[in-house]
């Protein structure tokens, strides 16, 4: 079976590095999915408004090998524990399709594009292709009695986040937000705790930092 992209999505993210590691955890996070030519059609998304969250069904474009594993190690177990493939989120899957939730800010019609979804709390790569947009139904989506198995352990992880004076002077205003949110993430491997500075391609922007303890703190800008 041979399936292609019905969309792409425009993101500030040109790197895997510092990627919120689920969907929704960084509701700031604005993007644009731009629909390919034959789907422009306005029809093709006449009454998705109506509609709060969108399911994306997307392509680990990145992440592809010859041989994916049967098992993978999750970074918030601290890249030394396997579980099955199925039993993770890993992005080295055997068809390498991503499922992502996204809410829908708005339809917006542009010269270049026609009409393109603004969305929020993504997690995707700048250019990552989509296969399938299907709108999220909480009538049957919404599992209150759910059990994340060993994810549940890390839904509350944040680390407070510091900016070294005059470190963000000249990084645009209108993301600064969502650049503080995604840092609050922790973009480091989880088994990473050395005190080095990292630095996190955002918006056009190689943002330096460092950590220790609980704390992240923001010390350049390139």
């Amino acid at each position: 079976m041979e399936i292609k992209p019905v969309a792409y999505i425009k993101t500030d993210f040109k790197e895997k590095f510092g990627i919120p590691r689920q969907s929704g955890r960084v509701k700031s996070l604005l993007a644009t999915i731009v629909f390919e030519k034959e789907f422009r059609n306005p029809d093709a998304i006449r009454e998705i408004e109506g509609f709060s969250h969108l399911w994306l069904i997307f392509d680990f474009s990145l992440a592809h090998k010859d041989a994916p594993s049967l098992t993978v190690r999750p970074p918030r177990l601290g890249g030394n524990r396997q579980v099955g493939v199925f039993a993770s989120r890993s992005p080295f899957r055997p068809n390498y399709l991503g499922l992502s939730s996204v809410k829908l800010e708005r339809v917006e019609k542009t010269d270049k594009y026609g009409h393109v979804l603004i969305v929020s709390g993504a997690d995707l790569l700048d250019g990552t292709p989509i296969y399938d947009i299907k709108p999220y139904l909480p009538s049957s989506d919404c599992h209150n009695d759910a059990v994340g198995g060993y994810a549940d352990d890390f839904t509350d992880y944040k680390l407070k986040v510091k900016i070294s004076e005059g470190a963000l002077d000249n990084f645009p205003k209108d993301k600064l937000n969502a650049l503080l949110d995604c840092l609050a993430e922790d973009p480091r491997p989880s088994y990473q705790d050395d005190g080095r500075v990292y630095g996190m391609n955002f918006a056009g922007y190689n943002v330096k930092f460092f950590v220790e303890g609980d704390t992240l703190t923001v010390c350049g800008l390139e």
